[in-house]
């Protein structure tokens, strides 16, 4: 009978591949474990602060309660509150308000993002239209929201226009001021290389100015945000349409005493500028710094 050997050679490369794949495997799921490990400790580094933060805000309310400085159906605890808030959340009313705040905003805000990066396009590529309504930007971004009302009821009567002619004209000089400081903090070596490419007019705006340019804007975008949100608020609070939004129900509520309904939505319009300026404005801005080179991560 022929019987034939096992080549030793063979048997060890077999065994060599064998703990070669064993070994690729533990480091795959070493590196997996890691990533989770390193995914849930920045979670819990961004996460914490906020806790304790609300956890504290919450401590205070309830002590400023238990000291008796005001009754409690006029400044009800954090108990009663956020009863009173699922009630709203159940029956659709805030979800409602939200929606109808929300559509003003962004109609607002996009409006105010067009005028303002046309404004500051030209203020900051013209000397002549600088020395003309330069200063006179800020001048308008530093007048309180409430005082163009009168002319906005005046022009648009008491209807959605005059909410919107007042949430424009709170964002939109914020915003051209935003790309305007960043046009002038723009590196010059970057405008000679851009020339030198062939870059000019808009295409120079386009491909060189505006990028370099975005850190400042985007937190000129941020600011036109915060301003327009505040105007917004001062108009649904000024001009009620019969239509149900934040500012409406905080007019309502503070009519009718309900006391609790009124800090409820307080606590709403708070969530949403934190939502807001975390999801949007905190994404675009790491974004922008990462690709300036600013965020190490």
């Amino acid at each position: 009978m022929l019987v034939v050997e096992p080549d030793p050679n063979l048997d060890r490369e077999a065994l060599a591949a064998a703990a070669l794949d064993d070994s690729s495997t533990a480091g795959d799921d070493q590196r997996r474990a890691r990533d989770r490990g390193d995914l849930g400790k920045r979670l819990w580094l961004a996460t914490w602060p906020k806790v304790a933060a609300i956890a504290i805000a919450l401590l205070l309310w309830q002590m400023v309660v238990w000291s008796g400085w005001r009754p409690e159906y006029v400044l009800p605890g954090p108990v009663t509150v956020f009863r009173r808030l699922r009630e709203l959340i159940a029956d659709g009313t805030v979800w409602d308000a939200v929606y109808v705040t929300m559509r003003r905003a962004i109609i607002g805000f996009a409006i105010a993002v067009v005028i303002g990066v046309i404004v500051g396009g030209i203020v900051s590529s013209s000397k002549v239209a600088r020395s003309a309504v330069g200063s006179m930007i800020t001048g308008i971004q530093t007048m309180p929201s409430i005082a163009w009302f009168p002319l906005a009821i005046v022009l648009f009567k008491l209807s959605e226009g005059a909410i919107t002619f007042v949430v424009v004209l709170g964002a939109a000089p914020s915003i051209a001021n935003g790309l305007i400081t960043g046009v002038d903090h723009v590196p010059p070596v970057l405008l000679r290389a851009g020339h030198m490419m062939g870059a000019k007019g808009f295409s120079k705006f386009r491909h060189v100015v505006l990028p370099a340019s975005m850190p400042s804007f985007v937190g000129g975008l941020k600011q036109g945000w915060s301003f327009a949100w505040r105007s917004l608020m001062a108009g649904e609070l000024l001009v009620t349409l019969g239509v149900f939004s934040v500012g409406f129900l905080l007019a309502q509520y503070r009519n009718v005493q309900d006391y609790p309904g009124l800090i409820a939505m307080m606590i709403v319009i708070l969530v949403i500028g934190i939502l807001v300026d975390s999801l949007v404005f905190g994404t675009i801005d790491k974004w922008v710094r990462r690709r300036h080179g600013l965020l190490n991560d």
